[in-house]
């Protein structure tokens, strides 16, 4: 059911927004552990770029589910649900991006109890996860474009 046409320039730029921002979290991730943490903007630069990776993944995802279903303001965790059991990703995968979610709710509402080694494990062990978005996402638009010929 498509509602109307997805902005697919718009996506792809958001894409590439993610892939920067990753760009800078690997070079962080990087670091030891002692480095990392040694240096106060390292885990604000990191933070901002985890924080701005993850509302750019659900900016594309409330997208394509305001366009192809109609939805209307969803929340994160909603989002992360419905881009599952629409297919638009995998549904095992909606339940790290529901993680994700409460994660970046943390971020900006409970921010006072991240802590700079916390964003670090984030960076040594989770950054697949938001790798994953974009994969499943350019598969997505690939089976979308199919659809528009």
């Amino acid at each position: 059911m498509v509602i109307s046409r997805l902005h697919i320039n718009r996506i792809e730029k958001n894409l590439s927004l993610i892939q920067e921002f990753l760009t800078e979290l690997k070079k962080l991730s990087l670091l030891s552990e002692d480095e990392f943490l040694s240096d106060k903007r390292n885990p604000a630069a990191a933070e901002s770029y985890l924080r701005r990776s993850l509302e750019t993944v659900f900016d594309i995802g409330r997208h394509i589910l305001a366009k192809s279903y109609g939805f209307k303001e969803l929340e994160y965790e909603k989002i992360a649900l419905e881009l599952g059991e629409k297919g638009i990703v995998d549904k095992e995968y909606s339940r790290i991006l529901m993680k994700m979610a409460g994660y970046r709710n943390r971020l900006v509402h409970l921010y006072h109890e991240v802590t700079p080694k916390e964003i670090y494990d984030i960076l040594t062990g989770h950054l697949p996860d938001i790798e994953r978005f974009i994969s499943e996402t350019v598969g997505f638009i690939r089976e979308y474009k199919k659809t528009e010929n």
